[in-house]
């Protein structure tokens, strides 16, 4: 039976009358309905084309053919769960492996980041037998109870923080309490987590993990500073604690340069625990924990069986392998590090035209523009940052969201076929933005005069 077509008017009055209104829409004010989408475009009711640098999670682009079929011919054969032996899981498992540090070699596949996060916490806990936690400020982990603890992001809005969670600052050079003057903030930034640590110690206190997205995003696209992971890590072993990096936004060649985001704080350092999701299944629900044997081992040994229903399925781990061939085949990786290049040259040369962008900052396709109304102050341009997308997608057909505490960054984290053109486009269009909001604001000093 086909399925009836609802105009935008009645679809989004079954959406408010239906769905949970904590469910927010992107662009509430004026949704966008979108039907089909390929690559890096969205397409809505009206054929209308818009360009997404939104969808990190639609990695290798918008219903890529060969994800798709992929997934059609396993489901057309077998999916049962993973306590059936099946090749696809160990395949799957073997080609991550061969993208991660050596001692990162035992997996456990979940459905999304959140899943990951939570199990990450349950073997740090059950391997050093604490309970204490140390994150990021502005950090955000999930949606569970348990990563709604341990994200600063979240439970400043709710119940407030346990005494087991334990917030260490954000490692910004560009606004944190360490800057890019400062002659090692890697190091300083460290030095607040050991600090932290034996605040930790002398309330009697242990802990099991330090936990930080390799590169903070919902902090607002944060680049950390070089030396900081293998420093904290060396204090959070030596705490009897183990090192998780969530990669669940970060992974699988976003960065360009590196499959791994933990990678750009050198070749040596290596986590405990690695945490992965959105990218990995392009849109399926696809996610995993790649963790040490010995780790792994006080896991098995407390007797209790892990098991996953969706976890690990065949038609989760074809997927997967498929995105994996088509990072290799389509070179995204080196489309990351090129555009890129390419992109923040015309962003820095934009930022030297318009004093609202205080900072222009990234790696690969995980790009920020922080907008600011005073440079020295480097106070939140949040309004203005709302009006950028809300004009973006209205003149320009270009999706685009903020992020950051203040809700004042652009960000970027397009699929990864994002090309230089693309590029050239959304910079072109931001820039005509600014010059008018800049012209506007002109006027209306003159009129007050």
């Amino acid at each position: 039976m086909a399925q009836e077509k609802l105009r935008k008017e009645e679809t989004l009055a079954m959406r408010n009358r239906l769905i949970g209104q904590s469910c927010r829409l992107f662009y509430s004010e004026d949704p966008v309905k979108i039907v089909r989408a390929r690559g890096q475009y969205l397409f809505d009711e009206n054929g209308k084309r818009y360009l997404d640098c939104i969808s990190n999670v639609q990695h290798v682009g918008h219903c890529h053919p060969a994800i798709t079929k992929a997934a059609a011919a396993q489901m057309d054969v077998l999916n049962t769960n993973s306590r059936f032996l099946h090749d696809n899981i160990v395949l799957y498992a073997d080609r991550l492996a061969a993208t991660l540090p050596q001692k990162l070699c035992v997996f456990y596949f979940v459905n999304s980041g959140s899943e990951a996060n939570d199990l990450a916490l349950r073997l740090a806990r059950q391997y050093t037998q604490h309970e204490d936690v140390v994150v990021l400020d502005h950090a955000y982990h999930g949606h569970l109870m348990s990563l709604i603890d341990i994200s600063p992001y979240k439970f400043r809005k709710l119940a407030g923080q346990k005494e087991w969670v334990h917030v260490a600052p954000l490692p910004d050079t560009y606004r944190g309490i360490y800057r890019e003057d400062h002659p090692n903030p890697g190091q300083a930034y460290a030095d607040t987590v050991k600090d932290l640590i034996e605040d930790v110690h002398k309330k009697g206190r242990k802990i099991s993990a330090f936990f930080a997205e390799s590169l903070p995003s919902v902090g607002g696209q944060i680049i950390l500073p070089q030396g900081y992971f293998p420093k904290v890590a060396e204090y959070v072993r030596s705490a009897g604690a183990v090192f998780v990096a969530d990669e669940v936004q970060t992974g699988f060649g976003r960065v360009g340069h590196h499959f791994w985001a933990f990678q750009l704080q050198g070749d040596d350092f290596c986590p405990d625990i690695v945490t992965m999701g959105k990218p990995m299944g392009n849109g399926h629900p696809l996610a995993c924990v790649a963790t040490t044997a010995e780790i792994a081992g006080a896991f098995t040994a407390n007797g209790v069986e892990y098991f996953n229903t969706f976890g690990g399925t065949p038609v989760s781990c074809a997927v997967g392998l498929a995105v994996l061939d088509v990072i290799v085949e389509e070179d995204l990786r080196g489309n990351a590090v090129r555009v890129e290049a390419h992109l923040k040259d015309l962003l820095t040369k934009l930022k030297a035209r318009h004093e609202i962008i205080g900072d222009v900052r990234g790696v690969g396709l995980f790009l920020g523009i922080e907008l600011v109304t005073d440079r020295e102050k480097k106070t939140p341009a949040t309004e203005a940052a709302a009006h950028v997308v809300k004009r973006l997608k209205e003149e320009d057909q270009i999706c685009v969201s903020t992020d950051g505490p203040w809700e004042n960054v652009l960000k970027f984290k397009p699929p990864m076929c994002f090309s230089m053109e693309n590029a050239e486009l959304v910079v072109q269009c931001i820039d005509r933005i600014l010059t008018d909001m800049k012209a506007s604001d002109l006027k209306l000093e003159k009129e007050d005069i």
